[in-house]
């Protein structure tokens, strides 16, 4: 059975052994993964899969994936296997490992209130997400992924480089773990990139382009954000908000009788997904490169099944259906 973070966060830093850093890596892997579905809900959600708020929510979901090859890399190389296909979210619930508790995260169409009670809130920078309640605190999740180098440094012999897997995601590389100096140049990309940003807006690394929250931010704000004046300000370029198919939230416990063509389109949907969950499994279990392109191959197909699904509306007339990423055995 896998720690929760807040519990690894309690051990002491001299009790940090090659099991600890296993487990903490594994639910990184989780952490990650479990943003993915409530991104791409809303992204697929916008009718015209093209615009400002489209590539914004689309360049977070790409950097997501990667950093979750980074940690199944990062795991692999010290011997472990990383649990995706049973170790799978559910919605609504909370973040994997007891992050943000008060937090509930729910799958529904993009919304001005979904951005700020779900997307932002995953990804707020400042006096979180990782907060303990006894203690040491780590405020942040870049403080958790800070506390797994300090383990990896301590850690190096069992640094094997073996069962890695490359590939690119758009304008990020999955590279291989084979030295600290990877691991160190890993954690950074993904601290820069949107987890562990308090300090700054910009991932200074990457062109300075933003980091997670603040993207989000933009779209709710409406604008661009632009330093004026020695201060950062949501006062650049209009960003539209798209319209949307207007996906209500999914119930606790996914839809009740369904009519059948949903229950079909639901199905299609949960079936393909299972297939990109088992070949992620695979690709990682097996040093499979062929999986995982695989695995991304089908992923694509994801969007036209779940769009598909959105065209139904539900009985009350409150809004559409909506894809529940539920696996199916």
């Amino acid at each position: 059975m896998s720690k929760k973070i807040l519990e690894l966060m309690q051990v002491p830093e001299e009790q940090q052994d090659l099991n600890w850093l296993r487990q903490s890596l594994q639910a990184a892997i989780e952490l990650e993964f479990s943003t993915m579905p409530p991104y791409l809900c809303g992204m697929w959600s916008i009718k015209d899969q093209s615009g400002p708020t489209y590539d914004l929510i689309q360049s977070v979901v790409l950097e997501e994936m990667y950093h979750m090859g980074l940690a199944c890399n990062m795991l692999t190389t010290i011997g472990g296997t990383p649990q995706i296909n049973t170790r799978i979210p559910t919605y609504p619930g909370p973040l994997p490992g007891g992050v943000r508790p008060e937090l509930t995260v729910y799958l529904a169409g993009l919304s001005k209130e979904y951005l700020l009670r779900v997307y932002m809130q995953i990804e707020y920078p400042e006096a979180g997400p990782i907060v303990l309640a006894l203690g040491r605190t780590f405020p942040t999740i870049g403080a958790f992924y800070d506390a797994i180098l300090v383990a990896f440094r301590q850690l190096s012999s069992h640094i094997t480089g073996e069962n890695q897997l490359e590939r690119r995601i758009r304008g990020n590389k999955v590279f291989a773990i084979r030295a600290i100096e990877d691991v160190e140049r890993a954690i950074s990309d993904i601290k820069e990139q949107g987890e562990g940003t308090s300090q700054s807006p910009l991932a200074d690394e990457f062109g300075d382009e933003l980091a997670h929250y603040y993207k989000f931010a933009e779209i709710w704000h409406g604008n661009e954000l632009v330093q004026r004046n020695g201060t950062w300000q949501y006062a650049g370029d209009p960003i539209p908000f798209p319209d949307v198919h207007k996906m209500s939230a999914i119930p606790e416990g996914g839809y009740v009788n369904p009519p059948s063509q949903v229950q079909q389109a639901l199905q299609d949907f949960d079936q393909q997904y299972t297939t990109v969950l088992n070949l992620l499994q695979s690709a990682w279990a097996r040093h499979s490169l062929p999986d995982l392109n695989q695995a991304v191959s089908v992923m694509r197909d994801l969007q036209d099944l779940a769009t598909a699904i959105m065209q139904f509306q539900l009985p009350d007339g409150s809004g559409v259906y909506g894809p529940d990423f539920v696996a199916v055995s």
